[in-house]
């Protein structure tokens, strides 16, 4: 592994949550967020559109557009000498709706040189076609960083017209505690990201010799597919088909989703599944339900009953849970009173979870909500 070379850009990269404050706090400009691939610069329209709920959200997707997609022309006038053209845009633009929008021009680097330049009106002045959009419009646009090799490129006189920041790659915990609880992420992926984390997020800046990482993305090897936030997510998918398929199957989808090395990785790692109970067999019989063998299937249960939460099944797991070791059970409460976590209403008005933090205050004070 090399040195890194911090650049100044990198050494004040933001994380997903302040690139949306940026964004909600300026909205006379246009912000252009630069990141690795895979890692969620898209979910920025969709954390945005949660907190604008007024706000229409409009996905401009730049790589399918060609300069004759933008705009069709529209003939005005009954005369010949008074005749003239009007531009009708993209309905992408959002402008019809007639409401503010929050506009986000998806892979900017890879457009089309002429589609870029024609979107420059709308980037620097928050115009369609000549119309202003409405009041309280948000405007940025994502794409990939140059250093990755994929096309992205920006010239001079169009970065001068916006803000060019980078977003920076999520840490294994952060992706757990902020995507992977919130989302129906595999409980045995978010256990092997918690163990093989720091390998599986790494940048490839840090990486001189691709040999040295070979679950990441690198530009100097030829890897058909690797680990990302994104593809991590596509591989839960596989694991929670596993009981579908056969075992070749599933080793062959996760290799062909997040590379060999990770796949064969993970496939080995999932075998812990065997040792825990049943989520209907806590539900059911909570007093009764079998412990797991390991502190990493232990884990394993923990995770996924984060992952899995609904109302009917706060009692029956907090009675599973205080059966389980005193380390275990502070985790649990930990990541319950997480501002990120969306089931964190359905857990912390129960009252089995409020006596569990009573007769436990010594480590927490209950908050209902």
């Amino acid at each position: 592994m090399s040195k890194s070379v911090i650049t100044a850009e990198r050494l004040y990269e933001q994380s997903i949550d302040e690139i949306v404050q940026s964004l909600l706090a300026n909205r006379n400009g246009t912000t252009l967020v630069m990141g690795h691939m895979g890692t969620g610069k898209s979910s920025i329209l969709k954390i945005l559109a949660e907190k604008l709920p007024t706000h229409v959200p409009c996905l401009f997707d730049g790589t399918t557009k060609d300069l004759g997609d933008l705009y069709i022309p529209k003939i005005l006038g009954m005369d010949d000498d008074a005749q003239f053209v009007r531009f009708v845009p993209n309905e992408e633009f959002g402008l019809h709706h007639g409401k503010p929008v929050i506009l986000m021009f998806d892979e900017y680097g890879k457009m089309n040189p002429n589609v870029k330049n024609a979107c420059m009106e709308t980037m620097l002045s928050h115009k369609v076609g000549g119309k202003k959009l409405p009041e309280g419009s948000i405007v940025f646009a994502t794409t990939n960083l140059g250093g990755e090799g994929v096309g992205d490129l920006l010239m001079p006189h169009h970065r001068n017209r916006i803000t060019v920041v980078r977003m920076a790659k999520p840490t294994p915990q952060l992706w757990i505690e902020n995507f992977a609880y919130n989302n129906g992420i595999h409980p045995a992926l978010i256990m092997w990201v918690a163990e093989e984390g720091d390998k599986l997020f790494q940048s490839f800046e840090d990486v001189q010799n691709p040999d040295d990482n070979p679950y990441i993305f690198h530009p100097k090897a030829q890897r058909p597919s690797f680990v990302t936030p994104r593809s991590l997510a596509l591989a839960s998918n596989w694991l929670w088909a596993k009981d579908e398929i056969t075992s070749n199957a599933l080793q062959s989808n996760l290799m062909g989703t997040i590379g060999a090395k990770a796949g064969a990785d993970l496939r080995s790692f999932i075998e812990l599944v065997d040792q825990l109970p049943k989520q209907e067999e806590i539900r059911t019989s909570p007093e009764t339900a079998k412990l797991p063998e390991t502190s990493s299937a232990i884990m394993m249960v923990v995770h996924r009953a984060l992952s899995t939460m609904s109302k009917e099944f706060v009692d029956p797991w907090m009675t599973y849970l205080n059966r389980l070791d005193s380390e275990s059970q502070g985790f649990f409460a930990m990541q319950v009173r997480s501002p990120k976590y969306k089931k964190q209403g359905l857990v912390m008005t129960n009252k089995k979870f409020t006596d569990w933090c009573m007769a436990n205050n010594y480590m927490f004070t209950a908050d209902k909500k």
